[in-house]
This record gives structure tokens, C-alpha cells and sequence, in this order.
């Protein structure tokens, strides 16, 4: 079993990747120290087409083991204006899915007031009754809605669980895992971090004064993560 897992960890080192820009077909996550721990034993990461860093801490931690990596995510200060603003122009259809239930319609009402021609077909809150429902959320997309570029935030590794549950089923779009985003959005509208914030790289911190209930994940996570990282890369090694 511990062999097996160290095999899935070693996947999520010949992913990450820089997104270059090009709204190709796939799926793309982002691991940041919390979501590394949650995601580098997952049976299908085989599956995500890209894995990106997010987080400055665990972009310097990268660096330092000898990756070419930048801090992206999908949120308002990363990729998601250049997507949104891509999927305006080219009528894209768009569905999101995750937080709890009416969060995702707030968040699509900023997304909207920013991008009035951004076409959002499909919108549901990210918690299923059972697996059945999970997979027939994921067939229903697949089969009838058929959307261009899908945006899951449920957390890892449920979100890509989901992606990859949709392109076993035949579709072919583009998918990003958003963790928090829609959450964020729909408290704060589109500007969740102020501006020097955002300049100086401190998010961790304004999430922590945001968001209390995250300042165990910072404090007892983000050591294991650099536990973990290492361990898996000496391992591949």
C-alpha cells in the first residue's frame, strides 16, 4: 500500500506545469500546502491533464526543490479573468458547481456584473445527497448540458473527483478546480483580497483574519506539507 501510494505522489511532480495561456482542452487543479496533502494519494490524479501551484509559500518551496513553477489559481488575482474574459468573447457556455447551496448563484451574479456577456448554463451547489447523485450530476453535464469550461469548488479532492468523473464520461472541455473561490465571491464580490494584500503576497493572512476556522490548517498543515513534499520527492528520486 505505501508503495502504491508514493507511485501517486510521484504523478503530481510530472504535472505541475505553468498554464501558458491556451484555453486547451483538459483539466486543471491547483495544489497549495493544504490541498498537496489531500490530493497526493489520490487513485486518479493520473487523470488531471496539469497541476499547478498555488500559494506563495508552497511556490518557494517548489523553487527550492528545483521546479519551474509561479503562484497561479483560479481565482480574480490568477487565471479566472482571463478565462472568463476568453469565454465572454467566444460564447463559451459555463457551468459552476460547489459551496453550499444559493452560494454559487450569488457568486455567478458578480461574475456576470463583471462579465455581462458571460454565458453561466448551469449552476449548483456542491454537496450531493450520495455518489449516485455525484455521478448523475456528472452524467447530466456530459450528456445534455455539454459545457464548454466547468468550474468545481468543493474542496480536494471531491472537486477533482469530479473533473475527472466528467472526462471519463466522454466530455471534453475545460475544467478547473476553484477550492474557495465561489465562497469567497459571493461574501466579498469580486474583489476578495485588498489591493496591498494581494501586491505584498500576504493572502495566507488575510484569509487567516477572514477566515478564523483556517489558522489550524496554516499552522499544523503547512509544516506537513513541507514534511510530505520532501519525503515524496527523495522517494522518486
Amino acid at each position: 500500500m505505501i508503495f502504491y501510494e508514493l507511485v501517486v505522489s510521484f504523478m503530481i511532480f510530472e504535472k505541475i506545469k505553468i498554464f501558458d495561456g491556451f484555453m486547451k482542452a483538459g483539466i486543471y487543479t491547483f495544489v497549495n500546502p493544504y490541498s498537496y496533502l489531500k490530493i497526493r494519494n489520490y487513485a486518479r490524479v493520473d487523470k488531471i491533464d496539469s497541476i499547478m501551484v498555488d500559494g506563495i509559500v508552497a511556490v518557494i518551496i517548489f523553487k527550492l526543490l528545483g521546479f519551474k513553477c509561479k503562484r497561479q489559481s483560479f481565482d480574480m488575482t490568477s487565471l479566472a479573468p482571463m478565462v472568463f474574459k476568453w469565454a465572454s468573447e467566444e460564447n463559451k457556455k459555463i457551468a459552476l458547481i460547489g459551496a453550499q447551496i444559493g452560494v454559487a448563484e450569488k457568486a455567478a451574479q458578480f461574475f456576470i456584473g463583471q462579465y455581462p456577456a458571460a454565458n453561466f448554463t448551469y449552476i449548483r451547489d456542491g454537496y450531493f445527497k450520495n455518489d449516485a447523485e455525484f455521478s448523475e450530476c456528472a452524467r447530466y453535464l456530459s450528456a445534455h448540458v455539454k459545457p464548454d469550461i466547468v468550474i468545481v469548488g468543493m474542496g480536494a479532492p471531491l472537486q477533482e473527483e469530479f473533473l475527472v468523473e466528467l472526462k471519463s464520461l466522454g466530455w471534453q472541455g475545460l475544467g478547473f478546480t476553484c477550492g474557495g473561490f465561489l465562497h469567497q465571491t459571493a461574501c466579498k464580490g469580486i474583489k476578495y483580497y485588498p489591493d496591498t494584500i494581494n501586491k505584498l503576497n500576504l493572502r495566507w493572512v488575510y484569509r487567516m483574519y477572514d477566515e478564523p476556522k483556517l489558522i489550524k490548517r496554516y499552522v499544523f498543515d503547512y509544516p506537513k506539507f513541507f514534511f510530505f513534499v520532501v519525503y515524496d520527492l527523495l522517494k522518486k528520486k
